[in-house]
């Protein structure tokens, strides 16, 4: 990803000019990695969201509501400690590297002034915080490195902070046409991007390529029109002249920048933004939901799998079984055989060949016969193999059904647990799980707790103002389907395949076509076709669903309906 050098430029710039004089209200740390801290500034609240995760490490304003864990690391511990009520002077930029400094003044115990400086390192793998005093004596690190970790930097507490190591490049904001072209010349075997990336420091590779493509615009690949298109940007980031972008592919973010990007033509979409801080929060909030709601639940995801695979495996046996069952014919034949020919058999006799009246010739057939039993004997063990395997039959598809429901069931909770997102979506998940009986409850977390902190269906508005709450588990679900909803409202889930009820509220009035329409496109957009281009959706009155006695959350059925086919976009329901 492009959060280069440039891009630090442009977010330490944007901080600086909206939170410079603001003050610390509240610090939390919602995730191993990230920091969130709260600032009061002149024009209202602001949070400041500082992650060094590598692959998602950043820094940026954020509008995001992220959950504050009741129990906090050591490491949010101790900012709380030196920064809160702290007034924050300066977000700058030290040299052209991806670390930005943000210096505080606060106060210590006695009420005397002092200056408390936190970097934020964005360096993939290596990205870090470190709290350091006004002499840069290190007083934490998010991430400790000594000896065993690194010999050429260690960031220890009472230890001298220090910058990165300078990469053995040139700095991009200082090189004269010059010496930029006579170095050119001497590498002409060098593509004009790999070029720059390889001896001008903090550029990304998309930022160098655009360069490249710009420069075969004004003049072909020459060092002179190079220099110049290279010369543009530095002016950009020089004159914080920023415009930045998302870049897309369909619907997927792949990249941004700190200014408009062309090189793609029409094979990518490119989205100018408003701020740095918007085009980050939008790129990484996109990319990494479901990966980090995915990380959170592997123990959730882990046992649903588990539950799957193992009645995937029980039913594909009992229908084996099943399937044995089918010679019980076959055995209620041989015993009726045995009694209709009782006066030819003897005890004694393996194997008699005895008429057959089923035949209508009333042929001869061979049957098998267990010579230590009497002929009556022998026919009682057919008869009786006959009806275990009549039993097993009866019940095996009885077992055979009940598995099958509740792989259904277990189908729901893996769909609610793709789309769940938050700490709390992720906990109302686990409880139900731990009602169905399929694990126990969540650890040091008491049956209050877990009912304090649950969730609330998702609410929606069609275009002209009807109410739609939108279940985000299978809990839900039947909370909004059997308890909130009236028996006249209506009803929508997208057909056959797992996703969440909802209901549109109609409080006396008659929907459109279009509220209809908009509560369809919800239902498609919360169920796993999410992604489908056209879905069909069922519908009809509340009163009409129905719960079958002893089904699993989240089941229902419903014989009245009708269908709708809908192409969902994001825009057809409103918050």
């Amino acid at each position: 990803m492009a959060f280069d050098a440039g891009m630090m430029c442009a977010v330490t710039s944007e901080l600086q000019e909206k939170l410079a004089g603001s003050r610390v209200e509240k610090i939390y740390q919602p995730e191993r990695d990230e920091i969130i801290i709260a600032l009061h500034t002149k024009s209202g609240g602001a949070k400041l969201d500082i992650c060094a995760t590598p692959g998602s490490s950043r820094i940026n304003i954020t509008t995001v509501q992220k959950e504050n864990p009741q129990n906090p690391p050591s490491f949010c511990t101790l900012l709380r400690k030196h920064l809160s009520g702290a007034r924050l002077l300066e977000v700058s930029m030290p040299g052209f590297e991806r670390v930005a400094k943000i210096t505080f003044e606060a106060r210590d115990e006695m009420g005397f002034s002092q200056t408390r400086i936190l970097f934020i390192e964005i360096m993939g793998k290596y990205s870090n915080m470190i709290l350091t005093d006004g002499g840069l004596k290190i007083s934490g690190v998010l991430r400790p490195v000594d000896f065993s970790l690194s010999v050429k930097r260690q960031l220890l507490p009472q230890m001298t902070y220090e910058l990165p190591p300078a990469q053995d490049k040139l700095d991009p904001m200082s090189t004269s046409a010059e010496e930029f072209i006579a170095l050119a010349r001497d590498n002409p075997t060098l593509a004009s991007d790999k070029f720059i990336t390889a001896f001008y420091s903090g550029i990304s590779s998309l930022v160098a390529r655009e360069i490249a493509s710009r420069s075969a615009e004004v003049a072909g690949q020459a060092p002179v029109s190079l220099y110049r298109a290279f010369e543009d940007v530095m002016n950009i980031i020089k004159t914080a002249d920023f415009s930045p972008v998302i870049i897309y592919d369909g619907d997927r973010p792949v990249d941004f920048c700190f200014f408009d990007i062309r090189q793609y033509g029409g094979a990518l979409s490119v989205r100018k933004m408003d701020s740095i801080s918007e085009v980050i929060e939008e790129f990484y909030s996109q990319r990494d939901n479901a990966e980090h709601s995915r990380q959170r639940a592997h123990d959730l995801f882990r046992l649903v799998a588990n539950a799957e695979g193992r009645l995937r495996k029980k039913i594909s046996l009992q229908e084996q079984e099943l399937g044995d069952c089918s010679q019980k014919e076959s055995f209620r034949r041989v015993g009726e055989l045995i009694t209709s020919n009782m006066h030819t058999l003897k005890r004694g006799m393996s194997r008699a060949t005895v008429t057959d009246y089923y035949d209508p010739d009333c042929g001869q057939v061979e049957i098998s016969l267990d010579p230590r039993l009497s002929p009556s004997q022998n026919a009682q063990y057919y008869y009786k193999k006959y009806n275990k395997l009549k039993n097993a039959e009866t019940e095996l598809a009885k077992q055979i059904e009940a598995a099958k429901k509740e792989l259904e069931y277990i189908i729901t909770v893996k769909d609610c647990l793709e789309r769940a997102r938050g700490q709390s979506e992720l906990d109302d998940i686990r409880s139900e799980l731990a009602a169905s009986g399929y694990s126990g409850p969540a650890a040091g977390k008491s049956p209050a707790k877990k009912e304090k902190e649950k969730t609330r269906p998702a609410e929606f508005f069609t275009r002209n103002g009807f109410r739609l709450l939108c279940g985000k588990n299978n809990i839900q679900n039947d909370y909004i389907t059997f308890k909130a909803a009236s028996k006249n409202d209506i009803w929508f889930h997208v057909k056959n395949v797992p996703g969440s009820h909802v209901v549109l509220f109609t409080q006396g009035r008659e929907p459109t076509d279009d509220d209809i329409y908009d509560a369809a496109c919800t239902a498609a957009i919360h169920s796993s076709l999410s992604g489908a281009s056209k879905t069909a959706v069922d519908y009809t009155l509340v009163k009409n669903v129905k719960k079958p006695n002893g089904a699993k959350p989240g089941f229902v059925i419903y014989p009245t309906y009708k269908t709708v086919y809908v192409s969902p976009e994001k825009e057809g329901s409103r918050k």
